[in-house]
This record gives structure tokens, sequence and C-alpha cells, in this order.
């Protein structure tokens, strides 16, 4: 493993995002895959950090009792209705609506909201086969697909982004959380291979390894960002970034700059705690410009 590159806006005015297209459909479209009856508001968080950091369209495929509510929250967005199963989150029945909306996207994240690793992981075992042309991200509970096969995304044709915690990347590997924390880039890079995937990792700094080696390390953010739907806020801006055509790298060492830069904004903004997920995409647009 290579020595990680440190991450500052230097790096960045150095490693420019593609240049956005001059309309919707040149800026490519997301499908935002997951929530559940009792986490409907993950799907918001993820769909509009989305939106904010360039992405063109946006799709959702959701749980029957909360895609009404979110088509209005998110009025931004193709919202889908779907299956849902006894545990409150979308059931494997609803495979054939995703990949049907993920015909038409260019980036498909899965994760963000669910609930029950049985059935995230049954889920995704139906979606990931049919996802070979897309560009993928899998956040949070979404890796229970990989905790049961850690080759289950290999047949995918771009690299997929895993945007996961300390604790998601322990259980995944199947070691201590407390390993994972004192030594996150060895584990970031371990999972990284083991899983032919881009690891984006976050805890007191931010850690990416890929496949090949290479490796980065961003010291942003501060403990207000240990809030509900901090990382649903990341796993959408990473999202976003692929749609407008970053590459899987880039996507996610700009990502999660991104998310915790913008948490350092609104510390200094509101106070060190007590700001909300909520308030971060607002902050994103200005971010990527400077």
């Amino acid at each position: 493993m290579a020595e990680p590159v440190p991450v500052d806006e230097g790096l960045l005015r150095g490693w420019p995002l593609p240049e956005p297209g001059s309309d919707k459909e040149g800026r490519g479209t997301v499908l935002l895959v997951g929530g559940s009856a009792g986490v409907p508001g993950a799907m918001m968080l993820a769909g509009e950090a989305a939106l904010r950091v360039g992405a063109g369209k946006l799709q959702v495929a959701t749980t029957s009792s909360v895609a009404r509510q979110l088509a209005v929250a998110l009025p931004e967005a193709l919202v889908r209705r779907t299956d849902e199963a006894p545990s409150g989150d979308i059931a494997v029945s609803a495979a054939g609506d995703v990949l049907e909306l993920a015909e038409k996207a260019s980036t498909v994240l899965v994760g963000p909201g669910m609930m029950s690793p049985d059935d995230a992981a049954a889920l995704l075992a139906e979606v990931l086969p049919g996802l070979g042309g897309r560009r993928v991200v899998v956040d949070a509970l979404g890796s229970a697909a990989l905790t049961a096969d850690l080759t289950c995304l290999q047949h995918l044709e771009t690299t997929p982004v895993l945007t996961m915690n300390p604790g998601e990347v322990a259980i995944v590997l199947g070691v201590d959380e407390g390993d994972v924390r004192d030594e996150p880039l060895a584990a970031a890079a371990r999972l990284a291979s083991s899983a032919q995937a881009v690891v984006l990792c976050g805890g007191t700094a931010k850690v990416v390894a890929t496949p090949d080696g290479d490796a980065w390390r961003a010291e942003v953010g501060n403990p207000g960002l240990g809030i509900s739907g901090s990382g649903d806020v990341q796993a959408g801006i990473v999202a976003g970034l692929l749609a407008r055509g970053a590459d899987p790298a880039q996507a996610a060492v700009w990502g999660g700059w991104l998310h915790g830069r913008a948490g350092d904004v609104l510390a200094d903004r509101i106070a060190p705690l007590g700001f909300l997920a909520r308030e971060l995409p607002a902050v994103l647009p200005a971010l990527v410009e400077r």
C-alpha cells in the first residue's frame, strides 16, 4: 500500500471535476435504492446531496409506505413505489422495478435507510447482477451483500465505490471495530483489494483506498458530523460526482473532502455540535465552486 496522499484544496484544484454538461441529461442520472418505513429521510438526504454536487436527474426506488411523502419532499425526483417487506425495507420482489429504473440511470446508489441486513442482502443479490454497465455506490447496510459475498461486485464494468464507517468495514472484514479505528487505511486497503472496489471510510479522518493500492487521507470534519443522516449525505455526494463524470477514485476523494469540509463550515457558522445532516447539502455548491 502506498503512503496516503494528503487531500487539501490545492490537490483538488489540480484534479478538477469533469466539466458539467449543458443540460440535465449531460450531468447524469442517479438512482437511489433504499429507505424503509422507519428511516424514510435517508433517501431525501442522499438525493439532495447528489443534486447539489451537480447530478442532473434523480430517481428513487423506495418502500410503498413512504414513497408518497418522499415524492413531496423531493420534488426534483421520480419516485417509484415498490413492494415492502415485513421489516419495512424494500422487498426482494422489488428487484424488477429497480432494474427497470436502472436502465435509465448512469449511477446507482444502494443502501441509505435500509434497516434489515437480511432483506438488504437478498435484494442486492437479485439486483447487482443486472447492473454491469452502471456506476455503483454501496452505502451503509448495503454492505450486507459484501458480508455474504465479498466478490459480489466484481462483475461490474466500472469499479464500484463503498462508502462505509469503521463499524461497517469491521463487520464486512470480520474484525474488531477498534482495529479498524486504530488503522483505518490498512482496513480500507484490505477491503478494497478483497472487494475490488474503491473504499471511502470515515472516522477521525477520511481515508480512501483503491484496489490498485493508491490511497488518500483527508484531515477534515469534526465531531458534529457524528449525527444521524450524515453518512447518507456523503454517499449522495459520491453518487452525484460519479453521475457527472468523475472516476471512482476522484468521486471518493472529492466526496469525502466535501462532506468533511461542509461539516467544518457549519461548525464555524452555527456551533461545533448541533448542526443537522439536512443542513449539509446546501453548503456543497459553494465548496465545489471554490
